[in-house]
C-alpha cells in the first residue's frame, strides 16, 4: 500500500490550493493509499538561521536541524511516503512566505561542510512528487511568468522526490467563491489515483 503526503503553503483554510491537494489525496485514497495533509500555516516552524549544523555530517542520512519545532515530524512523514504533493498559492509571483520558510529549512538533505563551495545532495530521488499552484492569472501563465515551478521542483528534489505531474490552477484569485471547478477537481483526483 502506498502513502501520499500533501504539504500546503497557503494561508486560507478553505482555499484552492488546499482543495486541490485534498482532491489529489482523495483520489489516492480511493485506490487504497494512506494519506496525510500538512498545512504549513498551522505548523510551528521557525526560520532557518543558516547555522548549517544539519549539513556538516557526511553520509546519506539527512542532517537534523537543532531547532525544536515541527520540522522533524514533517520530514519523518515525508520520508515514510512514496509520494509527496507540494502546493502553494501564488503571492507576488512566487510561493507564499510560509512555503519558502519550509523550503529554506531543508538544508539537511545536503552535505555541505564549511570550506566546501557547493552542497552535494545526499540521496537520489526515491519518491514521486506532484506540484500544485493556484493563482488569479490563467493557469498556463504560472510556469511562464512566476518562479513557482522552479521553487516547487527544487523543494521536491531536496525532499528526494522527482516531479511526475503538475497542476497549475488559474483564474481563481479574482473569484469570491473558492470552490474548485469540477474539471479541476476531477483532474486532481486522477493525479491522486496515479500515485496510489
Amino acid at each position: 500500500m502506498s502513502k501520499v503526503v500533501g504539504i500546503v503553503g497557503s494561508y486560507r483554510k478553505a482555499g484552492i490550493a488546499i482543495a486541490a491537494v485534498e482532491a489529489v489525496l482523495e483520489g489516492a485514497k480511493e485506490l487504497g493509499a494512506t494519506t496525510n495533509l500538512i498545512r504549513l500555516s498551522e505548523s510551528n516552524l521557525g526560520y532557518c538561521n543558516h547555522c548549517r549544523k544539519c549539513a556538516q555530517a557526511p553520509g546519506p542520512e539527512r542532517g537534523k536541524c537543532p531547532q525544536l519545532d515541527d520540522l522533524e515530524s514533517i520530514l519523518r512523514e515525508v520520508e515514510s511516503a512514496d509520494s509527496v504533493v507540494l502546493a502553494s498559492s501564488i503571492s507576488y509571483g512566487g510561493v507564499t512566505a510560509v512555503f519558502r520558510k519550509f523550503m529554506e529549512r531543508l538544508t539537511g538533505f545536503y552535505y555541505w561542510p564549511w570550506g566546501q563551495p557547493l552542497p552535494q545532495i545526499r540521496q537520489e530521488p526515491t519518491r514521486k512528487a506532484v506540484l500544485v499552484a493556484s493563482s488569479g492569472m490563467p493557469g498556463f501563465f504560472i510556469p511562464l511568468f512566476t518562479d513557482v515551478r522552479r521553487t516547487l521542483r527544487r523543494t521536491a528534489m531536496m525532499l528526494g522526490a522527482k516531479p511526475v505531474s503538475t497542476l497549475w490552477l488559474g483564474r481563481y484569485g479574482w473569484r469570491l467563491d473558492c470552490r474548485l471547478l469540477d474539471k479541476d477537481l476531477e483532474r486532481a483526483k486522477n493525479i491522486g489515483r496515479s500515485l496510489a
